[in-house]
């Protein structure tokens, strides 16, 4: 597209794109935006090296005059988007994208790489955090996943709510706090258990965790606090029946004087398997393959739409709205603000989505800032940022949006004027 548009003259008219998401996951009630501040870090140094270029050239993908205008890429445009860790709806303009065309169409494979990936971690996350009710849950995805994704997953997810994570490349990279117990290796490659927990106890202290399905729980948990006394610091359930277990644990652990011992489980965990253990005497969870996979939605659907263009290559030019009419992905032309609308008590009422800046009531909330103005970033933010704004956006709306059971957006999206 690029090697044309500089064929045609059209690489250098201005250009807006926007990201959104035409629908939720199936009865899912709202999305969490993140991903920001790693595709900040990446628009940075989004750069074409040398070696790119004479990978470019030497397998005949585009020409010299593409080359030569690769060569010095930098984005120059302007960027805004939702704040990172907010709530989204179906059309919300997460991002939105103005530059010339060239330098603008380029970004499409990695804005959408990470908005996509981020956005769906962190939206399944955050139902995990509302069905745990406030109990403690550890990220501990990084054996179900690509690398690289392990590292971000754990970022999406302490945005959401998660409280740590067994990466430890997120605690160094995003400050995380990092958390994680012993696996059923370490009880096998020692002679007994009791030996095992002995080790661990001996290592770690009376405040570690100590994994206690690896053969009998009733007998691996007189073993624990026998070795730890009333002090020990948790143990791990992994297998079995889970609220049966845990209650059979608790009374245990209470009858031998271990009533501040917390029980953690784990074991193929997602929000529904959190939901049914409410009544359960649990104290915290571990959640591995459902987080990084989304819990059954793995991606977003977030698409990277031009929604306006220039009709000429002069300075200031107006720009004309753009959409495509393709049968069942209709798209909505022009650049898009969007607002909050909300009560006088803060609560959410809808999604404004208009064609020009829209005058807000008292108590609405302007939701697109910007990110990056000519080229340069001005809306770095930290993981801490992100993870207040999302708690103070799912405040704002109503109960019913925080249930996994399946039903419409929580709030409506609105598009001002209709049809544009």
């Amino acid at each position: 597209m690029v090697q044309a548009a500089l064929a045609s003259g059209a690489a250098h008219r201005r250009a807006v794109f926007e990201v959104f998401a035409r629908h939720l996951p199936y009865g899912r009630r709202y999305g969490v935006v993140a991903g920001t501040a790693r595709l900040l870090d990446a628009l940075e140094h989004f750069r074409f090296d040398t070696e790119t270029l004479e990978f470019l050239r030497t397998c005949g993908i585009v020409d010299g005059p593409t080359l030569a205008y690769l060569e010095p890429y930098r984005f120059t445009g302007n960027i805004w988007g939702y704040g990172e860790g907010d709530c989204y709806f179906p059309g919300s303009p997460i991002l939105v994208v103005e530059g010339k065309f060239a330098e603008a169409v380029v970004l499409e494979t990695i804005v959408l790489s990470i908005l996509n990936h981020d956005c769906a971690i962190a939206s399944a996350a955050s139902r995990m955090v509302t069905a745990a009710g406030g109990r403690p849950i550890i990220e501990m995805g990084s054996r179900r996943t690509h690398e690289s994704a392990a590292v971000a997953s754990a970022r999406a997810a302490y945005i959401a709510g998660f409280a740590s994570t067994s990466n430890l490349q997120a605690h160094k990279s995003f400050g995380i706090p990092s958390a994680g117990t012993s696996a059923h290796a370490f009880t096998l490659v020692h002679d007994s258990e009791r030996q095992a927990f002995a080790a661990q106890l001996e290592a770690l202290g009376v405040g570690t965790t100590l994994l206690v399905d690896t053969f009998d729980v009733g007998r691996a948990v007189r073993t624990a606090v026998g070795l730890a006394g009333p002090d020990l610091g948790a143990v791990r359930i992994d297998s079995g029946d889970l609220a049966v277990v845990a209650r059979e644990v608790r009374a245990l652990l209470d009858s031998l004087g271990a009533a501040s011992t917390r029980i953690v489980v784990t074991g193929d965990l997602d929000e529904y398997g959190i939901a049914a253990l409410a009544a359960a005497p649990v104290d915290g969870y571990g959640v591995g393959t459902a987080l990084v996979t989304g819990s059954g939605a793995p991606t977003a659907s977030l698409v990277y739409k031009l929604v306006a263009r220039a009709d000429s290559n002069a300075d200031g030019a107006p720009l004309r709205p753009m959409a495509k009419r393709s049968v069942g992905k209709p798209g909505r032309g022009g650049r898009k603000w969007a607002i909050r609308h909300r009560d006088e008590h803060g609560n959410a009422l809808a999604e404004v989505v208009s064609l020009f800046p829209p005058e807000s009531g008292p108590h609405d909330r302007p939701l697109l800032r910007p990110l990056v103005r000519r080229g340069h970033i001005v809306g770095r933010e930290t993981v801490t940022d992100a993870r207040d704004r999302h708690s103070q956006a799912l405040s704002e709306l109503a109960r019913q949006a925080l249930q996994l059971s399946r039903g419409d957006p929580a709030i409506p999206t609105v598009f001002w004027p209709d049809g544009g």
